[in-house]
């Protein structure tokens, strides 16, 4: 039997089940040439011919599956790139779920600690301020710190959550798609600062005039053009260097949902307090209602921007109530931390610390929730995501979620160990470190952190079940959560603490 008739039978049997392409068509001819007579040649090609006419009526899903009739070096160049970016999305999301514990909790760890620091200096610089002139003058003031450094969690940790899950997802593998990412998330973050420091300030003045019934405009002005400047500056500063992490994340081979939002709020605290105070200690002398209306007339031009924009116009829809409900929120807590300070001055040095803290963990929980969720959509999973009420689901189960909240848990104790160390160290604050004290701060900071991992938990997979999206709306509700028990539950320790007498002459002063 000649080579052609070989080949032939070969191939009869094996074309029925494979889909050719017509750029196909020459490489069989060239091959076969010379292979049998004139006669066998045009014969061969026409039962190619023949079964290519029979095969091109398949479906198209047989097209995943393309190979060649005879192997050659150039096989690789026809799988089709839509099975190529699947393969590569199955092999991340299989890298996904078989994470190592200790790579993860080292990636945790790190920028956890990074971000307890920050938020250290800023309690430190609370402690300072909060003897300025214009704290003591216009007590209103602290009602805006927890609403502005609640910004890290509205707009720079969530901008973190989706430029994660961008990354993740492979949205940010061009230049072209990094630039429409920027660009359009600059400009949304830009719109949404302007819109949450002007109602903060209005917050703040309404919770500032309702214990006393006062109301001076010098102050409002005060208020409120610190509160958008503030927003406004610190916002871009750090949507660019979350931009900066995401993309070294990326390019290192780091999962960026590990380290994006601690690294946020590491900068986030202090950069927006020492802003805060710096610009309400120079509008103390001269404000200036012309920065006002410059921030009002250029947000729209913001706004036409971010809705431009294919991976913004969205949020533009759908992501206001979770940021301005998250400020009301933190303005809330910022009347409890203007009340507990005025009676307990020790409390502002640990107040930053403790909010900081249940924000960042409950953040990184919500972040990879949310990641996982996508991932599992874009897989085609067929397990269906539920709302699970059962805190043993949330916290002893094995694997998935549980896992990293246990891993988030074990970080709570050494965590503020460190940092009430550092502080104490650097002898700052107005409170002695006695075991009773410890006790008593430790058993509030870990409550706080369980309750939001839990909430953590119920609220992303609600969120997602009812059409939205985690990485837009649950974080600014988690920070501001945590801004609201830490307030609360060190307020509590440190009355419990005064109400037993520690021995610390100091805690009240």
């Amino acid at each position: 039997m000649s080579h052609a008739n070989i080949g032939m039978k070969v191939n009869a049997n094996n074309l029925p089940n494979i889909r050719h392409r017509k750029s196909e068509k020459k490489f069989y001819v060239s091959r076969m040439v010379g292979l049998d007579s004139d006669e066998s040649l045009r014969s061969n090609i026409s039962d190619i011919m023949e079964v290519e006419m029979k095969t091109d009526e398949e479906t198209e899903s047989d097209g995943e599956h393309t190979q060649r009739l005879i192997p050659s070096p150039t096989d690789h160049e026809c799988i089709n790139d839509d099975a190529k970016k699947s393969v590569t999305r199955d092999t991340q999301f299989r890298q996904f779920k078989d994470e190592n514990v200790w790579s993860m909790s080292i990636q945790m760890f790190v920028p956890f600690l990074l971000a307890g620091f920050g938020m250290v200096a800023a309690s430190m610089l609370l402690d300072v301020v909060q003897h300025w002139p214009v704290y003591q003058t216009v007590s209103e003031v602290y009602i805006l710190v927890p609403a502005l450094l609640g910004l890290k969690g509205n707009l720079e940790m969530t901008l973190a959550s989706r430029f994660s899950t961008h990354a993740n997802l492979g949205h940010m593998d061009t230049k072209k798609q990094q630039w429409t990412l920027i660009v359009g998330n600059l400009a949304l973050i830009q719109c949404q600062a302007t819109v949450v420091g002007l109602l903060a300030s209005l917050a703040a003045i309404i919770l500032g005039w309702i214990p006393e019934a006062q109301f001076d405009i010098y102050h409002a002005l005060l208020l409120c053009a610190s509160a958008l400047v503030t927003a406004s500056i610190a916002s871009f500063l750090l949507s660019l260097v979350m931009v900066a992490v995401i993309l070294l994340s990326k390019q290192i081979n780091i999962d960026p949902d590990n380290i994006a939002t601690p690294i946020a709020a590491s900068l986030g605290d202090l950069t927006t307090l020492m802003l805060l105070s710096g610009i309400a200690s120079l509008l103390f002398k001269a404000t200036a209602p012309m920065l006002i209306i410059f921030h009002v007339i250029v947000t729209p031009v913001w706004y036409y921007i971010a809705a431009k924009n294919p991976f913004t116009r969205e949020i533009l829809d759908y992501g206001w109530a979770p940021v301005i409900c998250a400020m009301l929120i933190s303005s809330v807590g910022g009347l409890i931390l203007d009340y507990t300070v005025s009676n307990y001055k020790g409390i502002a040095v640990f107040q930053l610390v403790i909010n900081g803290v249940g924000g960042n963990l409950a953040a990184v929980q919500a972040s990879r929730i949310s990641t996982s969720l996508h991932k599992n959509h874009r897989s085609n999973s067929q397990e269906a995501p539920t709302v699970r009420f059962n805190p043993f689901y949330v916290f002893c189960t094995k694997g998935g979620h549980a896992r990293t909240a246990r891993v988030l848990l074990t970080m709570v104790i050494p965590g503020h160990l460190i940092f009430s160390y550092t502080i104490s160290y650097l002898q700052a604050g107005h409170t002695s470190f006695t075991p009773i004290f410890l006790i008593v701060y430790l058993t509030a900071a870990l409550v706080q952190v369980i309750l939001l991992l839990y909430i953590t938990q119920l609220m992303v997979v609600w969120m997602w079940i009812r059409g939205m999206d985690p990485d837009s709306s649950a974080i600014p509700y988690l920070t501001a959560a945590g801004d609201l028990l830490g307030t609360a539950l060190l307020g509590i320790a440190f009355h419990i603490l005064y109400a037993i007498g520690d021995g610390d002459s100091d805690v009240g002063d």
